[in-house]
Order: structure tokens, then sequence, then C-alpha cells
């Protein structure tokens, strides 16, 4: 106990000489700290904090201090969790390869990957794509078709990938490939590493109908490959796609965790929480007038603050050695319900206020709520849609039956 004391003690200390102010108000989305080789930053206080950070290993805490990590113990790691919330800091780097990729390279690369890859992940150097989804291959994944061939000690790739996050932003990509087309679709899987930079690769970003294109479509023509690349065992890309998805899932169950951050305080605008705009928009001098919104904002703030507690247990469940597992689809689904029921909400606040495009009469804050509504559809399909999960919750944590292998009998 007293050790854990000395280390809560030290780390409020190195927070508080260490995180520069700027760092300790609400995230703003023109800060969001990406890395990779081309990394700006809008706000000089985030290379600063990143570097610091990152020097100490805290961007992964828990992570082996062999390849950079903070090497924290699970008890550790709670105390910086806390302390970081304390003083309401900023994460130093948003990261594929911190969310995804890195847990399953730590644990199915080989030594040799891991010391290629995870320090550049710690230290925010390469920014990371995924490359799972393709034009016919949704839902569905294991029917994926990008081929991947061997020829001596370099597979040549041919085939595409779609809805891939900042492909065109991205320095290297994390794809399953089809290695075996003569076995069970499942089982003829490959993961494989390679950099975006390499010939043959090309990317085509898709424009959404809130305006933004964070989507690319992304080719593979004759793209020459190391077979050192290749993480894992050849042909069991399945196992490692399958524990990628939970750590993916549980990252995107996050957007539920933000629905509810804004109400309680640190940003100044007026739409950043439901309860702000509807006061802005619908309340008077004391309260909010509507009586039938405000016992709707009324349960929203409380199943945020469930979700949140909810969130938080897994969380330091994981630290304490429980790995993500089928709860992950439990968080995901609902923290994207949670996330589209926010929208719905400020919408509703809002008003009149919320149906514009572009033009005057509208504030800045007001389109970007309208565009974030529009985008927040696609919570339910990104990762794994919502069908998807409920599957996976029926069958892994209910222990319900499968349908579809009881109808074939």
């Amino acid at each position: 106990m007293q050790d854990i004391e000395n280390f809560q003690s030290s780390t409020r200390a190195w927070l508080e000489e260490n995180c520069p102010v700027s760092m300790r108000t609400a995230m703003v989305q023109e800060e969001v700290v990406w890395g990779g080789r081309n990394a700006e930053f809008q706000n000089p206080d985030s290379e600063i904090w990143l570097e610091r950070m990152a020097e100490k290993g805290w961007t992964c805490p828990t992570w082996p201090a062999e390849y950079g990590g903070g090497g924290l113990s699970k008890e550790e790691a709670i105390v910086l969790s806390r302390e970081l919330a304390r003083i309401n800091a900023r994460p130093a780097i948003t990261s594929f390869g911190i969310s995804m990729l890195g847990p399953v390279l730590l644990e199915y690369g080989s030594h040799e990957q891991k010391a290629e890859h995870i320090p550049k992940i710690i230290r925010g150097e390469i920014r990371w794509c995924q490359g799972y989804s393709e034009p016919g291959s949704g839902s569905d994944l294991a029917s994926l078709k990008t081929k991947a061939e061997l020829f001596g000690d370099t597979y040549t790739l041919n085939g595409s990938k779609v809805w891939t996050s900042y492909a065109d932003k991205a320095d290297w990509i994390f794809c399953l490939v089809r290695t075996d087309f003569e076995v069970p679709k499942h089982a003829g899987i490959s993961f494989i590493l390679f950099d975006m930079a390499s010939e043959g690769v090309s990317t085509k970003p898709i424009q959404l109908i809130s305006g933004q294109s964070p989507f690319c479509e992304t080719f593979f023509d004759d793209v020459k490959v190391p077979a050192a690349n290749l993480v894992g065992r050849l042909n069991d890309g399945w196992t490692i796609a399958k524990r990628l998805l939970q750590h993916e899932r549980t990252m995107i169950s996050s957007f539920g965790l933000a629905s509810g951050q804004s109400d309680r305080g640190g940003t100044t605008s007026t739409v950043a929480s439901v309860e702000g705009a509807a006061m802005h928009y619908r309340g008077d001098t004391e309260k909010l007038s509507d009586p039938v919104l405000r016992d709707q904002i009324a349960q929203f703030k409380i199943d945020s603050a469930a979700f949140a507690s909810t969130s938080q247990r897994s969380i330091e469940e994981s630290k304490q050695g429980q790995g993500p597992n089928a709860t992950s689809s439990m968080l995901k689904n609902y923290g994207c319900e949670l996330n589209k029921r926010r929208y719905e909400l400020l919408l509703q606040a809002m008003g009149s206020q919320s149906l514009g495009w572009e033009g005057e009469g509208f504030e800045a804050d007001e389109l970007q709520v309208t565009r974030e509504w529009l985008r927040s559809k696609a919570n339910s399909i990104e990762g794994g849609t919502s069908e998807v999960q409920l599957n996976v919750i029926a069958k892994r944590v209910l222990g319900l039956p499968d349908i579809l292998s009881m109808s074939k009998k």
C-alpha cells in the first residue's frame, strides 16, 4: 500500500510539473494529435505533452518497458489514469496503433516485430490504419478476397479495401489478406503489416453525407511485402483479427463516454452538452421550460453516468489481467446507441437552429452539430454492426444457442 501511495504522490507531482496548462482543458477536434511521419500540432503544447508522456512510456503505461512502454503494474496504471482524470488532462495521442494494433502485436508478434513497431507506436512516430472491410466483405468479413501470394521471401498483394479510416494520412497498415483459397474461408486468412508508401498502394477518400472524408477506398496492385511482416502463423489471421476487433469495439464504445463528458463541463460552447443546449435554446432564467425534454435529458444523464462507471470498471478489470472479451460487444453496442441519443436530443433542444447546413443565421458550432448528428448514424455500423454485436452477446455472454447451427440439424 505504501508503494502505491508513493507512486500516486510522485505521479501527481510529475503531472503538475509537466502537463501544460492548455492540455488540462477539454479537447477540441482541431487539436487532436494523431502522430505519424507528417504529424501536425495545432497547439505547440500538444507536441510537448506527447514528448513528455512518451518519454515516460505513459502513452502506453502497462506495455513492457523493454519496448518503451511504462512498465507499470495494473494498480499503478489505475492510479495514473485517475490522476490524469483529476487534472482533466487530454490524451497525449489518439492512435489506432495504441488502441488496436499494439495489444495484438504484443500478444502475437515476434520479438523482432515488437522491437520494430512498438516503440514507434508509443512515441507516435507512425500512424496506422486498418485494412479489414472490402467492397463485398463487410459484416461477413471472413469472405475477404484481397490476395497475398508468396514468391521467395516476399508476398505480392492484390485487391482492395473500403472504409479504411484515414488511409490517405496513414504511414502503415495492418491488413487481412487471403493466403489460401482452398480451405474454408476463416482458415485461409493471414494478418500482415506494410508501409503505405509501398509501390502499388493508392487511396481515394470517400466523401460522406456529413461533408467529411475520414474513410477511404484503398487499392493494392502488385504490392511487395517482406514475408517477415506476417504476424503470427500463416493462415491463422482470423484468430488475430477477432482479438483486434475486441480492442476496436472497446475503443469505439468510448463514443458513448464522450456523450456524457461534456455534460460535466470543460467547454464554453452552447451546444457542447445536451443540458447546455437545452437551457440555451429552450430554457428560461431558472430551468428548462419543456418538462418532457427535461425528463429525457435527466434519463440520458443517468444512463451516461451508469455507462461511464461500467466502462471504467471494464478498464480496471482489463488492467488486472482480464483482457478484452465479449464484454467489448456490450460496451460497443450501448456506447454507440448512447452517442446517437445524445445527438438526437441536441437536435431536439436546438429546434430550427439544428436545420442549418451553410449560410447566414447559424453559428459554426450549430452547423457542426448537424454534421456530427449525421456522422453518429455510422456508429452502429463501424467495428461490426449492432446486429453482429447482439449475436456475439447472445452467444458469448448469454450462452444462447446458435440459431443458424440449430437450423442445419
